[in-house]
């Protein structure tokens, strides 16, 4: 070999060398910002909000786009066309808070009258000429006690001979000891204040009574088998309209075929955004045989979801193909850039664009403006922006400069991957931009995980859901969970098919306010009545 062929063989060798060191480098980098995204998602804030004055110093210094990628600028898009000033970016105003007198004033008042000993002594030799009064708050623990239904009997004087009528005994189940309300303080208790039910058994014996946590839930599993005709109920009316949201959320369960092993199950949360109405579903998996037995086989219109492939399986299925439309979610999407804003300038611009989209939403919703204005607003000023993603991602895939690996190049592929879902908002003015509500009504359980840590078994899961739909529907109805759910279980024993929607908490809530209407109105008929006479 002479020496040109040596040299030569030496120059490829380092350039061979040189290029597996650049695509090492590029490999350690990607791993290093996904480690740091780990990390930051573990120990950092979870809030995904953005300063506008930080980004726009993101910002400067980007690189103009190709002059086919439109590109609006997220602070100069408003509902009117006009440019959009910096002040909409401010914090809203807080609420002021009550003061403690305001807080106390609704309670009620128990007088303690304390005199010195001297007049207790010879209250003869004294006179009152004033008094000092001390404030304190007190609390009395709650106790347990006896009820006892004293049901008479009666005969007909004239028809002594007929049996005796006797009024019916209306409970859940028989030979129950608990009352309505008790089981509804359980109920509160476990599924609204997440307490796991050995710290009910402990908080009930320092009240007085210790009950097993074994009977505690036999009796959640009997409220939650008298409750089904409700639950029903409930998910007929979110399936009315055509338009639901979807999300899922894993739980542990006790799975006795794997000794000391724990399965995972899937709460399903459903959520209709026009009546504001929702329910949870319990299945120990997540394919596409959930959503068959959650969607009504006759259900037809809109899905909101992720970029879960089950859904995408679920609605090509016979039957099912035409009559449902998936609708993406752009929270998922805008994640996805958030979390790969560190890599460069084009996650940045993304979020930047994003944010103008969100902008425009709030404007709506302070406006609050209905369906056929929305959509108006959507396709004249949310459709450019949209637009300019589009393109703008799809230049940034086509040129390859972020790697299919790196968190930017991932968010790039699922959002074009999800593209024609997240524009389906913009054709209809019911549908929300993203699925955040329906990952709201999650939340609750989230915090349960945290203090039982998994279900007793997959049954519990079935409870678990059932309480978690009532409750849920009295928040968003704006009652009180447990006094409903005290109602309810009085009025169950006697509830039929045809009386069954009357229990919801959304009827409950409606009944309650037109009984308060009703009063307001016969009150200002009497002062008016009064005036006149």
């Amino acid at each position: 070999m002479t020496d040109h062929e040596r040299d030569a063989l030496h120059q490829k060798e380092v350039a061979s060398l040189k290029e597996i060191i650049a695509q090492l480098t590029q490999h350690n980098r990607v791993l290093q910002l996904k480690v740091d995204a780990l990390v930051k998602r573990l120990f950092g804030k979870s809030s995904e909000k953005l300063d506008p004055a930080q980004l726009q110093m993101l910002l400067e210094g980007l690189e103009v786009p190709p002059a086919d990628c439109p590109k609006p600028a997220a602070s100069t898009v408003g509902l009117d066309g006009s440019e959009a000033e910096q002040k909409d970016h401010a914090q809203p105003a807080r609420k002021k808070k009550r003061s403690f007198a305001q807080l106390v004033a609704s309670l009620p008042v128990e007088q303690i009258i304390v005199d010195p000993a001297e007049v207790v002594a010879d209250p003869a030799a004294f006179v009152c000429i004033g008094s000092e009064t001390t404030r304190l708050l007190d609390h009395v623990p709650a106790q347990f006690r006896q009820q006892h239904i004293i049901r008479r009997k009666y005969v007909r004087i004239a028809q002594r001979h007929l049996p005796p009528v006797i009024a019916p005994l209306m409970r859940l189940q028989e030979r129950c000891i608990a009352s309505p309300r008790l089981l509804a303080n359980v109920a509160a208790s476990r599924f609204e204040m997440h307490l796991p039910y050995y710290r009910i058994e402990q908080l009930y014996a320092r009240q007085g009574l210790p009950v097993p946590r074994q009977t505690l839930c036999g009796w959640m599993g009997m409220a939650h088998q008298a409750s089904r005709l409700v639950i029903e109920q409930i998910k007929r009316e979110v399936f009315q309209g055509g338009y639901v949201q979807i999300d899922e959320t894993p739980v542990k369960y006790q799975d006795p075929e794997r000794e000391g092993i724990c399965g995972t199950g899937y709460l399903w949360s459903v959520h209709n955004p026009v009546s504001n109405i929702g329910f949870m579903a319990w299945h120990t998996g997540r394919g596409t045989a959930c959503l068959e037995q959650i969607v009504p086989e006759d259900y037809t219109g809109l899905i909101q979801c992720d970029g879960y492939k089950a859904y995408d399986s679920f609605i090509k299925q016979p039957g099912r193909a035409g009559n449902i439309t998936l609708a993406g979610c752009m929270a998922h999407a805008r994640r996805k850039f958030y979390e790969a804003q560190e890599e460069g300038e084009d996650a940045r611009w993304v979020l930047a664009q994003m944010q103008a989209l969100y902008r425009i939403e709030a404007r709506m919703r302070e406006a609050r403006a209905g369906p056929l204005e929305i959509r108006t607003a959507r396709q004249e000023h949310s459709t450019p922006i949209l637009v300019a993603i589009h393109h703008r991602l799809q230049s940034l895939q086509a040129s390859r400069v972020h790697l299919p690996r790196s968190l930017t190049g991932e968010a790039i592929a699922y959002a074009l991957g999800q593209w024609e879902k997240l524009c389906v908002f913009t054709r209809d003015g019911r549908v929300q931009i993203d699925n955040n509500l329906v990952e709201n009504s999650i939340r609750p359980s989230a915090i349960g995980k945290k203090n039982w840590l998994f279900m007793g078994d997959a049954k519990s899961g079935e409870r678990a859901a059932t309480f978690y739909t009532l409750i849920a529907n009295c928040y968003r109805a704006g009652i009180n969970a447990e006094a409903y759910l005290t109602d309810l279980f009085e009025r169950l024993p006697s509830a039929t098919t045809k009386t069954v929607h009357e229990l919801t908490p959304h009827a409950v809530a409606a009944k309650r306010r037109a009984a308060v209407e009703a009063a307001a109105e016969e009150k200002t008929v009497t002062e008016r009545s009064l005036v006149n006479a």
